[in-house]
């Protein structure tokens, strides 16, 4: 597997392909860790996964280093992933037996009858580049706990933090099979999908993605869940702290260098405040520091491949060429490495590139709309659901918007985030399913109902 540092475009040194033998031999393995971890009580694994937070924390800046290596992503931001991984294997190593307890339901006179939640078993881990740890762990820390084994197809760019999640777990106490890597590309994913060996798929990544592995494992009849793009609502409305929005708006745009499915994309602004918040949300894009990511004070590090950019520059270019104004940024960098600069467009029209397609990198489209019906109108206008942000003082008016717009989580006077105590997911074509929190962990398990009655009541 070929390896480019994004900040200068050197290559790495490559990491060695598996290969089928090895990936039948994976899957052989997965299959019976399953049948042994399964029964292994709950109060075990979720001590293994307490363990695991501690290799994270004791190795974090061995970590963040291999993630600011193989993606570019800041330093700052690669610890703080790291320490977010930890907190979500603390997360479910205190609550998974609370949350997989049997629930009782009341039913016949002389009966017992409840609803056992049972892992379904090896489960193939689709996942993306951008957040190369936290994206895999937001699989581990449930769904192994759950009892489930888990074969982990990570981002091309990114082999050698798969090999280090693999090795994190082994160094935690997990069976060798619990959770396998394996180093290859996309060719060989249909088939270990379509293996009976593997019981349900889950994909973090790009719509078309999605719909391939929904297809593949829909016409199996295995359970899939699908985290997909988004191009998220950003709305400021006219009592809105507009110092506090375009503050926290630059760094919901830019957060990972603007390389998030969750990152607000499009800000919609009620036309009282546009020119004051376009005044102040360009100026704190501009302030944001781009460079060298393993620099302590860099804000904006690389995109993580050559092709990310052109396609960036591609979408700001055609976005231009359909009316919109570039208030800001607009090239890329000359400079070694993929660098891409903090970009603002205005008069975006709504059909464009920039309103209509996901943006994976930091430019952002402003609109002005005259009214919260228009905002709500112009928010639902398009094919994705994943997140929203709405910022208002008023918080009964907030509540109503954030429950109008077409979207799996919504925020208010807050930039949407990933938090282990609450559930994650899209609509749309942004995806199905949840992770995280308590509906997350009963994913990719049996919900199986169980009545128990006396022999004498029949």
């Amino acid at each position: 597997m070929e390896r480019i540092d994004p900040a200068t475009g050197d290559a790495l040194e490559p990491i060695p392909d598996t290969s089928e033998e090895e990936i039948d031999a994976a899957l052989d393995r997965a299959a019976e860790t399953f049948e042994t971890w399964r029964e292994r009580p709950i109060g075990e694994r979720q001590r293994l996964l307490a363990a695991a937070a501690d290799v994270l924390r004791e190795n974090t800046e061995e970590y963040a280093e291999l993630m600011t290596r193989e993606m570019g992503k800041p330093i700052s931001g690669a610890r703080s992933e790291v320490e977010k991984c930890a907190w979500v294997c603390e997360y479910y190593a205190e609550r998974a037996d609370e949350f997989l307890a049997d629930e009782v339901f009341g039913s016949d006179p002389e009966t017992r009858t409840f609803v056992s939640y049972e892992p379904l078993g090896p489960v193939m881990v689709i996942m993306p580049w951008n957040f190369p740890f936290w994206q895999v762990f937001r699989f581990i820390a449930p769904h192994l706990t759950a009892g489930n084994v888990g074969l982990l197809k990570h981002a091309s760019n990114v082999p050698g933090c798969a090999q280090a999640i693999e090795d994190i777990l082994l160094e935690a106490g997990y069976p060798e099979g619990a959770f396998q890597s394996l180093i290859v590309g996309s060719d060989p994913i249909e088939g270990v999908i379509r293996d009976d060996r593997v019981t349900a798929a889950t994909l973090t990544g790009s719509e078309g993605a999605g719909r391939a592995v929904a297809e593949t494992a829909g016409s199996e009849i295995k359970k899939s869940v699908l985290e997909l793009g988004g191009n998220d609502p950003f709305v400021v409305l006219p009592d809105a702290d507009i110092e506090a929005a375009a503050r926290v708006g630059a760094q919901a745009r830019t957060l990972n260098s603007g390389q998030s499915c969750i990152a607000s994309k499009r800000f919609i602004v009620h036309e009282d405040v546009y020119d004051e918040f376009l005044a102040g949300f360009v100026e704190e894009m501009d302030a944001l520091s781009v460079g060298d990511p393993t620099e302590e004070d860099t804000d904006i590090g690389p995109q993580a491949r050559a092709d990310l950019v052109e396609d960036l520059h591609d979408q700001v270019e055609r976005t231009i060429e359909e009316g919109a104004t570039c208030e800001l940024g607009g090239e890329p960098l000359d400079r070694e490495g993929f660098y891409y600069p903090p970009t603002v467009l205005t008069d975006v029209p709504h059909d464009s590139a920039s309103a209509c397609e996901e943006v994976f990198g930091p430019s952002a489209a402003v609109f002005s709309v005259a009214n919260e019906a228009e905002a709500i109108e112009l928010a639902n206008d398009i094919d994705y659901g994943l997140g929203a942000s709405v910022w208002t003082e008023d918080l009964e008016q907030g509540e109503r918007v954030a429950r109008e717009i077409e979207a799996g989580m919504t925020y208010v006077n807050q930039l949407v985030k990933s938090d282990p105590r609450l559930p994650f997911g899209g609509v749309k074509d942004s995806g199905y399913g949840r992770e995280l929190a308590r509906p997350g962990i009963r994913e990719f398990v049996n919900r199986k109902t169980v009545w128990v009655q006396s022999a004498d009541a029949n």
